[in-house]
């Protein structure tokens, strides 16, 4: 209902989705495309998913709404199912929306070429805009999430010893998640989770997968988990030591752990992205570390994923305007790094993620956080 709106104001006869975020976000099916293309066309009576036939019923089984599949045995039958869609519903688009910022430029032309004499038109910007606002059903599942991340964290932190590598730790942390997803959501698919863990230098970046190291006393670790469930992301990231750390890295991580402080009580209905993060800047510039922070300061959460997804108009940062709304769900998770071989080298950072209501934010990640929980006796 809220597509087929900004379809009224846009004067549009249908929409072709072909985002990962919008076909699951609209239909509830969430693609892996493996080298081909999916959609999902709206009209103002009904919905239709339309797939490669190498997942058969599968999209069908998983969508709300019905499912055209197309085979590979001809040339751009993807491009002819979409035709077929609109053929036997007897529309004939003038305006045709398409999201401009994930369509690929020669799938563009294509539906373009299909449909001559119609417009296509910009439908990303007013979708996500749309997935900006939470309904209580998703807030529901990402609550979930968090619950489910504390849960990965705890088997993370009891994991962690002396020689034990990354990916060992990682894995320990994914099944423990991926254990309580499938007892807390048991008709749900059983898909993507994972758990970036990082120690020494390995920490410097955010994205930084596992690896073989082995981890040894004094070392910094980031802990980071990240539950899917059925396409919603939701994340808990931690900095812990093991072992005592030396003065300049307490010092850093304290002075990380007070930015992150005030910024869950800056995140409040009203309160403007880009003014939480130009207050947050301040903090780093008094320690000299502005230089040091490596990204913003949080984004929405919701269909989300590190291969797909991602409401760019809600992350606090310099050049966001929005102001955050109830039913809005963010981060707070500032990071900076100290590069290797300078005193207190490695990424220091905390996550956790608010529910933004009518008077004021909710804190949903209960992990606790800073040198007083998370140094852990080598």
């Amino acid at each position: 209902a809220g597509l087929r709106r900004i379809m009224a104001e846009k004067e549009l006869d249908a929409v072709v989705l072909t985002s990962y975020h919008s076909i699951k976000y609209y239909s509830d099916f969430l693609f892996t495309t493996f080298g081909r293309s999916y959609a999902m066309v709206v009209t103002q009576d009904d919905t239709v998913t339309v797939t490669a036939n190498i997942d058969a019923g599968m999209p069908w089984r998983r969508s709300y709404g019905d499912n055209l599949v197309y085979t590979d045995w001809r040339r751009d039958n993807y491009i002819h199912a979409i035709q077929e869609v609109l053929r036997t519903r007897g529309i004939n688009p003038r305006r045709l929306g398409v999201e401009d910022d994930s369509l690929p430029l020669d799938n563009r032309n294509k539906i373009q070429a299909a449909f001559q004499s119609a417009t296509l038109v910009d439908v990303a910007q007013a979708a996500m805009r749309q997935r900006m606002i939470k309904s209580a059903e998703e807030i529901a599942v990402i609550k979930h999430g968090a619950r489910i991340g504390d849960l990965g964290g705890e088997a993370i932190r009891n994991a962690i010893t002396a020689g034990i590598t990354e990916y060992e730790v990682a894995l320990i942390g994914t099944e423990a998640m991926v254990h309580e997803i499938a007892r807390t959501f048991p008709d749900s698919e059983i898909r993507d989770t994972w758990v970036w863990f990082q120690s020494g230098i390995n920490t410097d970046g955010a994205h930084n997968w596992a690896t073989t190291r082995k981890i040894q006393e004094h070392d910094i670790l980031s802990l980071n988990c990240f539950p899917m469930t059925s396409g919603y992301y939701t994340a808990l990231e931690r900095t812990l030591f093991y072992g005592e750390p030396d003065a300049r890295s307490l010092e850093l991580w304290n002075i990380n752990v007070e930015v992150h402080k005030r910024g869950l009580e800056l995140i409040k209905p009203g309160a403007v992205c880009k003014d939480i993060a130009a207050e947050l800047n301040e903090i780093y510039v008094s320690h000299g570390l502005l230089a040091n922070r490596t990204f913003g300061y949080g984004h929405s959460f919701g269909v989300l994923s590190h291969y797909y997804g991602r409401e760019a108009g809600l992350e606090l940062r310099e050049d966001i305007d929005t102001v955050l709304e109830p039913g809005m769900v963010v981060s707070m998770e500032p990071m900076i790094t100290v590069l290797d071989g300078q005193p207190g080298a490695g990424g220091y950072r905390e996550h956790d993620i608010l529910v933004v209501g009518e008077a004021g934010a909710e804190n949903i990640t209960k992990f606790p956080f800073g040198p007083e929980y998370n140094i852990i006796s080598a």
